[in-house]
């Protein structure tokens, strides 16, 4: 995360100046490398600078939405987000029992790995390898992708008109993204979602593991795997089929700020569900890691697509490039802030006035609703109606 911090920026300026497509090759390449490089590692500070070196050579993230908004035609844009999103989605799904299953194979299946093997000196390989020989493959797709820099080199052209927008949002003519106040106003929201997101994932875990004498739900970590599954494959199902159908109706706005709210509404359920047990408490916190993952992702998205359309088609790297490198700011300090109040409500579980748990969720609440803020006006520039954006 700190190398994709550092370098996003950077990779989003080389996609707007020799496409987009170079700089998805070479990430993809980059990850192939790596990533087989970290499963040969026998050191840990050789495993840390390996993930660094990844985060670093990898800009895939902000040109691959670039991408995903000039491949799409305009009622499909939403639809092309949400898939990336899907796509990351499905990774967090297969990826933790892609490695449970291929870790340490000599120790698993020594009836087909020996330990003298190279599988066996180093445990971790296999699963690495699998991710490279996958990244291979798309490495080799993307020798049939089309590059979208070569079109609508006339900036006036790619004026688009987006669905749930003012008909004047986007293409702006000033050069400078620090002058675009309608790109600006939404990176607030967008950081604030992220903070929120990456602490939710943070706490949801230690939260349900630990006992219901400190807040708890005493739940076994297969236990809290099968809820963390369940969710993913929602949220496939639902950014696949339905979040389509949400944008067309509602459009970014005001789907996002609709998503913000329930998102307050559900988390405000979880100190509750420490009432329960047994298949009630099963069923209250899927339905919930649900619908938590279901709007998170509905604003997450609505977000990008008003960031990618508030600006050039040749400013669209650079702008995703510093989303990127902010965001990752937010879910950097996430887990460590996560971590220090999810410890001080352990010690405070016994509180007369808001117990620890409670005050973990409403902290989370508070991140969420600041975000929802700056959601309206004045805070979110949206242009008059015929009102030409400079």
């Amino acid at each position: 995360m700190i190398g994709r911090a550092f370098s996003a920026i950077f990779w989003g300026t080389v996609a707007d100046r020799i496409g987009r497509k170079p700089v998805i090759v070479f990430s993809i390449f980059s990850v192939v490398v790596f990533n087989t490089l970290l499963g040969l590692c026998t050191e840990y500070w050789m495993a840390i600078a390996t993930r660094l070196v990844l985060g670093s050579l990898n800009g895939l993230l902000a040109p691959i939405k670039a991408y995903a908004v000039e491949v799409c035609r305009t009622e499909h844009q939403a639809l092309g987000l949400s898939i990336i999103n899907t796509a990351w989605g499905f990774g967090l799904v297969i990826g933790p029992a892609l490695g449970g299953y291929l870790a340490q194979p000599a120790e698993k299946y020594p009836e087909t790995f020996s330990k003298e093997s190279i599988f066996g000196r180093f445990p971790y390989l296999l699963p690495c390898l699998g991710v490279s020989l996958f990244a291979t493959l798309v490495l080799i797709s993307c020798i049939w992708m089309p590059e979208t820099m070569h079109k609508h080199k006339n900036p006036q052209m790619d004026r688009r008109t987006v669905k749930g927008l003012p008909s004047d949002w986007g293409s702006p003519r000033k050069k400078s993204l620090l002058q675009n106040w309608q790109w600006m106003s939404t990176m607030v929201s967008c950081c604030f979602f992220a903070l929120h997101d990456t602490a939710y994932s943070e706490i949801l875990s230690l939260w349900a593991v630990s006992d219901r004498k400190y807040g708890g739900l005493s739940f076994s970590s297969e236990d809290i795997g099968a809820v963390l599954a369940v969710a993913g494959a929602s949220l496939l199902v639902y950014q696949l089929l339905i979040y389509h159908w949400v944008h067309k109706f509602l459009g970014p706005v005001i789907s996002s700020r609709v998503a913000s709210a329930l998102s307050i509404l559900i988390v405000s359920t979880f100190p509750f569900m420490t009432y329960l047990s047994g298949a009630k408490l099963s069923f209250a916190l899927c339905s919930a890691a649900m619908m938590i993952s279901i709007v998170g992702i509905t604003a997450s998205t609505g977000i990008c697509l008003l960031q990618n359309n508030a600006v050039l088609q040749e400013q669209r790297g650079t702008a995703n490039g510093i989303s990127t490198t902010a965001t990752s700011f937010f879910k950097a300090i996430a887990p460590i802030g996560a971590g220090i109040l999810f410890s001080w409500a352990q010690k405070h579980q016994d509180s007369t006035f808001f117990p620890g748990d409670q005050v973990v969720f409403l902290v989370m609440n508070l991140v969420q609703l600041l975000g929802l803020i700056f959601l309206f006006e004045p805070f979110l520039v949206l242009p008059k109606v015929g009102e030409e954006c400079r």
